[in-house]
């Protein structure tokens, strides 16, 4: 017996769709494939088949953002450099 199909009609960002199918079509899917497979892992898995999270940054970023903050708001407690040879000679030194 042959199953029932249903259509199903979504806007999606144009430039997405055509990123999303030219990748599929290198995976050698169509859209429509890909979307019924996702639907059947939806159903499997009673849940959507991929984490969904908001990125959260890390402990490193947030303090580098720090730093840089810090230092645009304030440039005197830091060294500036005229040219390269300043910068690496002050790198280099025993300071």
């Amino acid at each position: 017996m042959a199953s029932k199909t249903s259509k199903i009609n979504i806007n999606v960002d144009t430039k997405i769709k055509e990123e999303a199918t030219a990748i599929l079509k290198d995976l050698g899917l169509n859209m429509s494939t890909f979307i019924n497979m996702a639907l059947i892992q939806v159903v499997k898995r009673n849940g959507v088949p991929f984490e969904i999270v908001n990125p959260t940054p890390s402990k490193e970023l947030l303090e580098a953002l720090a730093e840089a903050d810090e230092m645009i708001n304030n440039p005197q407690k830091y060294p500036r450099y005229k040219n390269w040879d300043d910068l690496k000679e002050s790198l280099l030194s025993d300071d």
